[in-house]
């Protein structure tokens, strides 16, 4: 594509979570201390929010790079799952056979000689769920049983909830308030700010191996911040658009009005209500003229 034309080895801005891309924003940097805190001192529920957009799986995947070696890490990427599926799943990650048809009972048997045997191994295992506001209400309360698992000293089985906002809605339900209580640390996500936006970008064409001057300027990227709020993978996608269309057009530098068209063309930016906003107030100065040189007219018609 424009790898050749801009001097670089992969494309900077794709929207597949890649750790290598890891920018360490202040939020994200918070989002893992706090993580790696909470698991050192055997914490039961930890909890990360954000919107769509922040950089929660590129977090998770983070974590699981980064988790200590006394732990072992059980990671659920879609946990669109049923009770029942919820519990094999955990099962696989930790190399659990279980029966076919496996009821609650031979499940917590089984999970917790293995959960009792990596505890021996002064070890400890973290189950890790991306997307956990997709948890069913009814798995959710099967992952609290679970946890209930402990030796007289700790926890077997910690675990890392990674959400959308509406994770926080699902966990104040009444049914849930038991797991609530155990969420013991949590962390929200904050998007980025201009210049946060900026440095962002510069790092991103960096790592795929750019090595001009800037690509895109500040001006440009305070458009960019506008369209999108600071959302990481608004970013992304409106850069690479604005990449192409400078490739097209022959440039070395992104210019104000690739940014434009890029923001044109993503359904996820923000320029439709800025613009409408726009439109609605020019429409209430226009009308506010027209009816003061309408009335005028008439006491002059008098």
């Amino acid at each position: 594509m424009y790898l050749y034309h801009y001097g670089i080895k992969e494309l900077p801005f794709t929207l597949t979570p890649n750790t290598s891309y890891f920018f360490g924003l202040p939020s994200h940097k918070e989002a893992i201390a706090v993580l790696l805190t909470a698991i050192k001192t055997g914490e039961g529920f930890i909890k990360v929010t954000g919107e769509v957009g922040t950089g929660k799986t590129l977090i998770c995947r983070k974590l699981l790079n980064e988790l200590p070696a006394p732990f072992v890490a059980a990671y659920i990427p879609n946990p669109y799952l049923t009770p029942s599926e919820l519990r094999r799943s955990v099962a696989a990650e930790l190399n659990v056979t279980l029966s076919s048809n496996a009821d609650q009972q031979e499940f917590t048997q089984r999970i917790q000689q293995r959960l009792i045997e990596i505890n021996q191994q002064n070890r400890g295992v973290v189950l890790i769920i991306d997307e956990a506001q997709a948890l069913p209400v009814e798995s959710i309360e099967a992952l609290r049983l679970i946890t209930n698992l402990e030796t007289e000293s700790r926890k077997l089985l910690q675990v890392v909830l990674f959400g959308q906002p509406e994770l926080d809605d699902k966990l104040a339900l009444p049914e849930l308030r038991q797991l609530k209580q155990r969420v013991t640390f949590s962390y929200a996500l904050k998007l980025m700010n201009a210049d946060q936006l900026f440095q962002y970008v510069r790092h991103r064409m960096s790592v795929a191996g750019y090595r001009g001057g800037d690509i895109f300027s500040r001006r440009g990227c305070k458009l960019l911040f506008k369209a999108s709020k600071g959302t990481p993978r608004i970013v992304n996608v409106l850069c690479h658009k604005a990449l192409m269309l400078a490739y097209g057009e022959g440039k070395q530098q992104v210019e104000i009005n690739h940014i434009k068209l890029a923001i044109k063309d993503t359904e996820a930016a923000y320029k439709s209500q800025i613009s409408a906003r726009r439109i609605f107030f020019s429409l209430i100065v226009v009308s506010a003229v027209l009816l003061s040189a309408y009335l005028a007219y008439q006491r002059f018609a008098l």
